[in-house]
């Protein structure tokens, strides 16, 4: 299996589509298309390939019902969407497969071997063996029970027999017990850590079957356990909550197996095309909508006026929402619990003040004493106010001095004996704050990761710096993952971009004026400075320069045909310190590609083996690299930038990343899938960063408004090149931010 060539098969989206297959030294492959539906069942032995769109496994096939080999001399290969599976493949696992097949013959030295290959097959089905020599070998072989070879297995089942599924379902100290004699403490735990993993695998292939996703399986097995299947034969719509779309549920509801008897006017399915409808405005940022949004997307639902009109009564009936009489607007009941615990908290903390005593002047003048400079009176002010509130906001555009308030109020909340928890949403920005302020910092994911920050001896302080990046769900986590006494200190500019999720925590606390808040100004310009802050500051409000190219900023008049290549062209200039902001993703895969050719078209690719086969992508040997997902696990965000080190294959990687923290990432498939070009990037992936010299591509369109123009012009710290036309510059800047329009009530409930 380790010299198959994969041919005539659509490559994963990871892979670059001119990738190149070297030359192997097998001989040519006859390709045999069979028709009519064929199924096998195998055991797995190798995973060639596996990604977010596609996994490719593959396996020795059995006899039917049996355990033992076939003796046909071929290999199953199955090819799929890993949200199409029951489960993640494993080695050891035992499949069933119904589908069309491909049969490839490989001469391979002096004999054939025929590779069966089942593309989105139309069955698929993992099972976990029954009879004792299948779970024998099955426990020995699959990773997941670790430290637990064949002779334990063996002795497993000579010791439980046909009770070893009963007594495995529950992690019971009885159960616990009667593996004593056989195994360790952390083997048995391993066992039933390992059989966790299987145990709902008859639901899942019962789901896999009715075309319910992988990833809705687990959300739905996590919530309704054992009931997940009863749940959805109760209610198919439930599935809508776990991330289906409506017309996916229909295609489920009206599935004749299942014998489902929904009618049209079911409130049960009013409600979740009504479901569909809100949460279409809370993707738009909203928290609170209204009657005029909701009723063309539900009437493009179910296509019946007198319908809309009862979906809106079941969603009240059902508390969806909660309309507010004063105002007529829809509520969405999720959405204004979070909002009433965040503001109730907040509001809480805000009756917290006048704390400012001898003993917080003293550690004032301490920490005041340490700089090198005197702040300025308003400066003063900031400090003194976050010492007085246990919850205030330093805010600010670019160089007005936010981070010089915050260094000195933290250092004076250590001499206080604060343990101070200094967040931000980015590892970047994470990275950019512990620079500023000398503490510890870390993601607001990682914080949230570890155990919650408790009332006890020690005194606590939560710093959320670049706060207009909070979306109204993160602020619910971060103050139920905090005691009611901890302090909170939020910094950041509410006139950038608003959040990617809904609500607009930081504008609305500010606009408020519930909150204890300081707005640092610019106080003058400083000789021989860049003129950045000053000119967004004219651009927040609206105004255009008078020169467009002043200091730092240099504008460059260009059609909207050449901005990738002028973007290019001064990227060229000095792409150590440059960044390109684009603000839609085909702008910045055009400019990644130009740029590319253009600094680093000689490095070695990255090359990849996928079944037996070398393959190569299209990122080359030190290119800037941007990760598109999250990986925990191994240091990575969305948004992580850093340079492709090495392309070398060792093990199980395929090169090396060196992320911009300076921490080393291997490239495994798992990251190979979320690797891209990061010379260019979108600038939410750069919010919360900063760069010595930015390229702006302004190019007018849904996404770029004076917001997003602002908050790219912030992101620079010395020189910044804007690309575009000066009518376009000047409709952006004139014209105000789509943010205005976003509706949140989180205002009303802290002014409470």
């Amino acid at each position: 299996m380790t010299a198959t060539k994969v041919q005539n098969m659509h490559i994963p989206n990871c892979v670059n589509e001119s990738a190149q297959f070297s030359k192997g030294d097998m001989n040519s492959i006859v390709q045999q298309p069979v028709a009519k539906l064929h199924e096998d069942q195998f055991r797995v032995t190798s995973i060639p390939y596996t990604s977010t769109k596609v996994v490719i496994f593959s396996g020795t096939p059995l006899k039917k019902n049996s355990y033992r080999a076939n003796s046909g001399k071929y290999y199953v290969t199955i090819k799929i969407n890993p949200d199409a599976l029951p489960t993640q493949p494993a080695i050891g696992q035992y499949w069933s497969v119904k589908g069309n097949r491909q049969i490839e013959d490989m001469n391979i030295g002096d004999y054939v071997m025929q590779q069966h290959t089942y593309e989105s097959p139309e069955h698929v089905e993992c099972r976990l063996p029954e009879t004792g020599e299948q779970l024998i070998r099955f426990i020995a072989k699959e990773s997941a029970f670790k430290g637990i070879g064949e002779s334990k297995a063996r002795a497993l089942w000579e010791l439980l027999g046909k009770s070893f599924h009963a007594t495995l379902r529950k992690d019971t100290p009885e159960s616990r017990e009667r593996l004593n004699s056989i195994l360790r403490e952390d083997s048995i735990s391993a066992l039933f850590d390992g059989y966790a993993k299987y145990k709902n695998l008859s639901y899942c292939n019962w789901m896999s079957d009715h075309k319910i996703p992988a990833s809705v399986q687990q959300r739905l097995l996590k919530y309704h356990n054992e009931q997940s299947i009863e749940a959805i034969k109760h209610n198919p719509y439930v599935l809508i909550g776990f991330g289906m779309s409506f017309q996916s549920v229909e295609l489920v509801a009206t599935n004749c197996d299942l014998k489902f008897e929904i009618a049209k006017c079911d409130d049960k399915r009013l409600s979740a095309a009504l479901e569909i409808a809100i949460r279409k405005d809370i993707e738009k940022g909203h928290t609170y909508t209204t009657q005029t949004s909701l009723r063309p997307h539900l009437t493009k639902l179910l296509k019946d006026k007198e319908l809309v009109a009862k979906a809106f009564k079941a969603g009240h009936d059902n508390a969806q929402y909660l309309l507010n009489p004063e105002t007529g607007t829809y509520h969405p009941t999720a959405q204004l619990l979070m909002e009433n615990v965040v503001a109730k908290r907040l509001r809480a903390l805000a009756s917290q003040n006048n704390l400012y005593d001898e003993y917080a002047n003293s550690a004032y003048c301490s920490a005041a004493g340490e700089l090198p400079y005197e702040l300025t009176k308003k400066q003063i002010e900031a400090v003194t106010t976050c010492l007085d509130n246990a919850v205030n906001c330093i805010t600010g555009g670019a160089g007005t001095g936010k981070t010089t308030v915050l260094r000195t109020a933290l250092r004076a909340y250590h001499v206080m004996g604060f343990e101070i928890h200094a967040v931000a949403l980015s590892g970047r920005a994470a990275m950019r704050l512990h620079e500023s302020i000398g503490f510890i910092t870390s993601t607001i994911a990682k914080l949230l990761r570890s155990e919650p920050i408790d009332s006890d001896k020690q005194k606590h302080l939560l710093v959320i710096d670049e706060a207009s990046m909070i979306d109204l769900p993160i602020m619910y986590r971060l103050v139920n993952h905090i005691h009611p006494s901890v302090r909170i200190i939020f910094t950041g500019d509410p006139d950038q971009l608003p959040p990617i999720g809904c609500g607009k925590v930081l504008a609305d606390i500010v606009a408020s004026k519930a909150i204890a808040n300081t707005m640092l100004d610019i106080v003058k310009r400083q000789e021989g400075s860049t003129g950045i802050p000053e000119y967004s500051k004219l651009i927040n409000q609206g105004i255009v320069p008078e020169q467009l190219t002043t200091g730092a900023i240099h504008f460059h008049e260009t059609d909207k045909k050449y901005i990738s290549q002028v973007c290019c062209e001064l990227y060229q200039e000095s792409p150590e310190n440059s960044r390109v902001m684009a603000p839609t993703k085909a702008l910045v895969a055009e400019i990644n590609k130009l740029a590319q050719e253009a600094v680093n078209n000689s490095g070695s690719r990255l090359e990849f083996e996928m079944n037996g086969e070398k393959l190569f992508q299209n990122l080359r040997l030190n290119d800037t690299i941007l990760f598109t997902q999250n990986h925990y696990d191994k240091g990575i965000q969305n948004g992580s930038l850093g340079t492709l080190t090495s392309v070398e294959a060792s093990g199980d990687g395929y090169g090396e990343v060196i992320l911009d923290t300076g921490d080393k990432i291997e490239v495994t498939q798992a990251v190979l899938d979320c690797m891209e070009l990061g010379y260019a990037i979108t600038l939410h992936k750069a919010q919360g960063s900063q760069f010595p010299r930015i390229i702006i591509a302004l190019q007018k369109g849904r996404i770029v408004d004076r917001a997003w123009l602002y908050t790219a012009i912030t992101r620079a710290e010395s020189e910044i090149h804007i690309v575009g036309s000066e009518d376009d510059f000047r409709a952006v800047t004139e014209e105000p931010s789509h943010s205005h329009r976003r509706n949140s009530y989180l205002v009303e409930l802290l002014k409470r």
